[in-house]
C-alpha cells in the first residue's frame, strides 16, 4: 500500500493506463480475429475488408505505447501475407 501523496498518485495513474492499455489490446485483438475468421471462412471480400480495419487499430495501438511499434509492423506484416497469399490461390 502506497504511504506517500506520490506514490498514491502514481498507484492512481498505474491503474487508469492498465485499463486503458487493456482496451487498445482487446480492440486490436479483436480485429485480429476479424481477418483469422475470414481467412478460414475463406471470404477474400470480408478478409481484405477486416484487414483495412485491422491494419489502423494495431497501428494506434502501437502509437498509444500499448504495443512495441515493431510488434505492430510484424503482425501487420503477417496478416497482409495470409490475406494476399489467399487471394493468389484463388
Amino acid at each position: 500500500m502506497a504511504n506517500h501523496k506520490s506514490a498514491e498518485k502514481r498507484n492512481r495513474q498505474a491503474q487508469i493506463r492498465r485499463i486503458r492499455n487493456r482496451s487498445n489490446r482487446t480492440r486490436m485483438r479483436n480485429a485480429v480475429k476479424a481477418v483469422d475468421s475470414a481467412i478460414t471462412a475463406g471470404s477474400q471480400e470480408d478478409a481484405q475488408v477486416a484487414l483495412k480495419t485491422a491494419v489502423p487499430v494495431i497501428a494506434r495501438t502501437a502509437s498509444k505505447g500499448t504495443i512495441h511499434k515493431k510488434n505492430a509492423s510484424r503482425k501487420i506484416s503477417r496478416l497482409t501475407k495470409r490475406v494476399n497469399k489467399m487471394q493468389a490461390a484463388a
